[in-house]
């Protein structure tokens, strides 16, 4: 395989797994992205410029998570490697449960597609199953990649994914911490097994988020009810797990965002007012946290290679 230009410009929006019930398996795409633009060189040189979060944290060469999902994705398609310089510009906060590491990937995997002489070549499965390879589980990437709201799943063929219907009375709101929460440690203190009542309610439970989520916005209080990991990660979170009891409790559908530490709040156009009265009880006076509506990201991933721009999230996208 050839590439075909030597700059891509990439979007991907933010992300929010889990939704409560549907753990490892669902997620929605947030109207907060990371731009990412790569220029390839004729010498074997890296470098890359970081603007934003995760500036002067995160690495700036090969180890860049970005370029070692491009150079992944390349060599898989048979491109020949080469040297590159690329500037992010980083929107999506690190270690919040938004899915910032799942839109690092899939920038890396969708810029490499973008360079690609015949882009084609590489459908939105195969995308994301190079994607998944990197995360573990597709919950993030789907979602990133194809915009709105997905399930996703792996199996012997690899990760696959469809989308989910979302009512556009919906909207999402995250709260988002200052304080970190690494992945590892949400997950170190999940349990090994749980008992089956819970595993039937929660099974339950994402079934119901399909319809709330598609045509029933008025179920999403019952839709997002969880036993298998939002409990058990109460320890490791405690104002976390607080802001979502409180928001429930008022009747808002509050979940863990992936791993946390964010909350995600699902709501009813006609709930909007009254969540925005509630937040500013809950959270404006609480240091260190601060309310954002993003809106729910339905283009998915955006490349512009050349003079052509395509998004994932469009039926045309997805072939």
């Amino acid at each position: 395989m050839q590439l075909g230009t030597d700059h891509v410009l990439v979007r991907v929006p933010a992300t929010s797994a889990n939704l409560g019930p549907g753990f490892d398996a669902m997620g929605l795409a947030l109207g907060l992205h990371d731009e990412i633009e790569v220029d390839l060189l004729a010498s074997d040189e890296i470098t890359v410029d970081v603007v934003g979060e995760g500036a002067g944290q995160v690495p700036d060469g090969e180890d860049h998570l970005v370029v070692r999902a491009l150079r992944h994705t390349l060599e898989l398609a048979g491109a020949p490697l080469t040297g590159l310089r690329m500037r992010c510009t980083n929107r999506i906060p690190h270690g919040r449960g938004l899915g910032s590491s799942a839109a690092a990937v899939v920038s890396g995997v969708v810029a490499a597609r973008g360079l690609l002489a015949d882009p084609q070549s590489l459908d939105v499965t195969t995308m994301l199953r190079i994607a998944t390879e990197f995360e573990g589980h597709p919950d993030n990437a789907a979602p990133a990649l194809r915009g709105g709201a997905t399930l996703a799943w792996s199996g012997a063929s690899g990760a696959q994914a469809v989308d989910l219907e979302v009512d556009p009375r919906i909207t999402a709101t995250v709260l988002v911490p200052d304080t970190q929460l690494a992945t590892s440690r949400a997950r170190g203190v999940l349990p090994a097994q749980v008992p089956h009542a819970d595993a039937a309610f929660t099974a339950g439970r994402a079934a119901l988020l399909v319809e709330a989520l598609a045509r029933r916005p008025e179920l999403l209080l019952d839709a997002t009810e969880d036993r298998l990991h939002q409990g058990y990660r109460a320890e490791v979170m405690a104002a976390t797990a607080e802001l979502v009891r409180a928001l429930r409790a008022e009747g808002y559908a509050a979940t863990v965002s992936g791993a946390g530490p964010t909350v995600l709040v699902l709501a009813a156009e006609r709930q909007t007012a009254g969540l925005d009265g509630v937040l500013a009880g809950l959270v404006d006076g609480v240091a260190g946290w601060r309310a954002w509506r993003p809106g729910i990201d339905t283009t998915g991933a955006v490349c512009r290679s050349g003079s052509m721009d395509q998004a994932f999230g469009t039926v045309a996208g997805r072939a």
